[in-house]
């Protein structure tokens, strides 16, 4: 008995160092640390922001206008973003997005709680902090290049995604209590606080321990010099197009989970909010569980775009809403596998001058996506129901995947030669 009980502590010890290996590495643990902290006060605001808008207005076009300009730059200057990446000091630009952001937070918190603020000012600083997002996403997502070597990309973006799903369930719990006791602008302050952590543990970190990628000299045409490479690589754009297409169609679950709740389970606001914490569950799960690999294959991506494809359909016709919540969570777990994986071998294939504006490109598609999938999503939910919604987000992916099967082949044809 003692023998098994030693055992399994060995097992759960070994497991444990493979999960959180990366945090090993002084640099990407200071970075971690500040990120857990600020990563929940930026889920704070985005709940205080819509709820600040609806209370200015009372308009559900309004929200929509607001969550457009904030991701509306990513749209327009993504790509060219991903060039400034290549060029600049990864560690300095983040830590420049970084206080920009705070400053952005401060100035909506002074306007809120000095009883100042209107519309146009709310859509301005959205505005703002869209155009810093068009940097602060492919620096942050090629820096983790930097941190750690390549054997732990892949568990150190797990671990990225696991700090993020974790912020999406704590932040909005946070802020929702501070509107209700406090303000709603005290929730913008303590996002614009939460910001001097992740830029102490940047300011914290050694750089000769960094593993520096070369600035990349400025020329004409390099913004297309990132769409070609991608073009000619089979397995980067493979990886795209699945984003591209499970991003339209597949993960807009803010306009199916309500709809499914309210109208197919005769449930209320109550057991959207269950549907929304099982999706965390799930890729909190998924996402520890990419944290134990070591590699990321297309191959991998390929197989966890069917399995995002199958339970979809499961979810749709779970006839139970016990059945459901439990397929929500496999739902979760594949979303958050496949998204891993696919920044993660974006990173790992692309040439190392190529990563800011490879990693854009994937920014551009993934959020780019969101003002024109979820309007078609809603569309579909709103003829057919909202199991036909889920329909549209599992059966395209699956049809995605088959088609890329050939450019996989030809990308593994000449490694067995």
């Amino acid at each position: 008995m003692g023998s098994a009980g030693d055992t399994f502590l060995a097992r759960t010890r070994t497991a444990h160092r493979r999960v959180f290996r990366s945090l090993t590495v002084p640099n990407y643990r200071r970075f971690f640390a500040g990120h857990a902290v600020s990563v929940i006060g930026t889920w704070m605001q985005r709940v205080a922001q819509d709820w600040l808008v609806l209370e200015l207005t009372d308009s559900p076009v309004a929200l929509g206008v607001s969550t457009a300009l904030q991701f509306l730059p990513t749209l327009l200057f993504g790509l060219w973003g991903g060039v400034l990446v290549d060029r600049l000091d990864r560690r300095r630009t983040i830590m420049a997005t970084q206080a920009a952001s705070a400053v952005l937070a401060a100035a909506l918190a002074a306007l809120v709680l000095g009883d100042v603020v209107q519309l146009w000012m709310v859509y301005a600083l959205t505005l703002g902090l869209g155009l810093v997002t068009v940097l602060d996403v492919p620096a942050r997502q090629a820096f983790v290049t930097e941190m750690v070597s390549p054997e732990n990309y892949v568990n150190a973006q797990a671990l990225n995604s696991t700090v993020h799903n974790a912020g999406r369930l704590i932040g909005p719990a946070i802020a929702g209590v501070l509107i209700a006791t406090v303000d709603v602008g005290a929730a913008f302050a303590v996002n614009a606080l939460s910001f001097v952590a992740v830029l102490l543990g940047l300011v914290r970190m050694n750089p000769r321990e960094l593993h520096r990628v070369p600035a990349l000299p400025r020329a004409k045409g390099q913004a297309r010099e990132g769409l070609r490479h991608v073009w000619q690589h089979p397995e980067l754009r493979a990886c795209l197009f699945l984003v591209a297409v499970v991003a339209l169609l597949g993960q807009n679950f803010r306009v199916v989970f309500p709809l499914l709740a309210r109208e197919t389970f005769g449930g209320g606001a109550e057991i959207y909010g269950w549907f929304t914490s099982a999706l965390g569950v799930g890729a909190v799960l998924g996402a520890l569980a990419s944290a134990a690999r070591v590699d990321a294959t297309a191959w991998s991506l390929l197989w966890w775009t069917f399995a995002f494809a199958g339970v979809n359909v499961v979810v749709a016709a779970a006839p139970a809403l016990g059945l459901a919540m439990a397929a929500i969570v496999a739902l979760g777990v594949a979303n958050i596998c496949f998204n891993t994986l696919a920044r993660t071998l974006l990173q790992i294939r692309a040439d190392p001058t190529m990563q800011g504006r490879v990693i854009a490109l994937h920014s551009l598609v993934f959020l780019g996506s969101t003002p024109l999938g979820a309007p078609i999503t809603g569309w579909v939910c709103e003829q057919w129901g909202a199991r036909t919604g889920l329909l549209l987000a599992g059966i395209p992916a699956g049809l995605a995947a088959l088609a890329v099967l050939p450019w996989l082949r030809k990308a593994r044809a000449p490694r067995e030669e």
